[in-house]
């Protein structure tokens, strides 16, 4: 593992008990970061925080709720006394179907948690960020953003407003020491699966040319160098991590 320096850093991590969340969490407390992961399954994320150590604090929080959100900024504040990187990692997958077989109802929790959740999130963190002049957020959107993948439009249309948000805001915070960058990966063989259909994963696995999916670890070592000091020019931009999928 390559040494990350992120002493002194406090980071905030969404969906941080599994997955993705987790091992950004790892790699964070392994490169000297305390972290807050912000999980709205509050048993997991303190049986993940006990896992990994004092440095993890474990916070419930439905990231699509403003209110409950701005709770769990300001009892992070309290606890940690600065948030200094936001990862915002929470998602869901959703339904496997066409456009047109797809309920209403399904598309809007898709884009509630995925799209919504990141915006509400910096809306919520970014002023704090502000007044101390520095601040690392990383999107955790996906290929599927990029290239849009067949039976799951709500997910990849909610990954391509998450790469366009971290843009726009990018833009608004390129005054201040403030990076705001997206990642791009391909599925990993994580929880999310249980949410898809054997036909759907096989099809996103044939269309990697590495010929597998990304490892956790991976994507953490790749957010971790996203979270730190010296990503101070990059902003603004969509980092791939496809395996070779992406075409652009």
């Amino acid at each position: 593992m390559n040494k990350i320096d992120l002493n002194g850093r406090s980071a905030v991590v969404t969906g941080g008990a599994q997955g993705f969340g987790r091992a950004i969490t790892e790699r964070f407390v392994a490169s000297g970061a305390k972290v807050a992961i912000w999980d709205h399954d509050i048993a997991m994320a303190e049986q993940t925080a006990k896992q990994i150590g004092p440095a993890v604090t474990a916070v419930q929080v439905d990231v699509s709720d403003l209110a409950a959100v701005e709770k769990a900024r300001d009892g992070t504040l309290a606890k940690l006394g600065k948030i200094d990187i936001l990862i915002n990692n929470a998602g869901i997958a959703g339904v496997n179907k066409t456009v047109w077989e797809t309920d209403f109802d399904e598309w809007r929790k898709v884009l509630r948690i995925n799209l919504d959740g990141p915006f509400i999130c910096c809306k919520a963190v970014v002023p704090s960020m502000v007044k101390q002049n520095y601040g690392r957020i990383v999107n955790i959107a996906s290929i599927a953003g990029k290239e849009g993948n067949p039976n799951a439009a709500h997910y990849s249309a909610s990954k391509a407003g998450l790469i366009a948000l971290t843009k726009s805001l990018g833009k608004e915070l390129a005054g201040y020491e403030i990076a705001v960058n997206a990642v791009t990966p391909a599925a990993a063989k994580t929880a999310i699966f249980d949410q898809m259909t054997q036909q759907h994963i096989d099809f996103m696995l044939s269309k990697i040319p590495k010929g597998r999916f990304v490892l956790v670890e991976e994507l953490a070592a790749m957010v971790a160098w996203l979270a730190s000091e010296d990503c101070a020019f990059s902003t603004g931009a969509v980092f791939d991590i496809s395996g070779g999928r992406a075409t652009y």
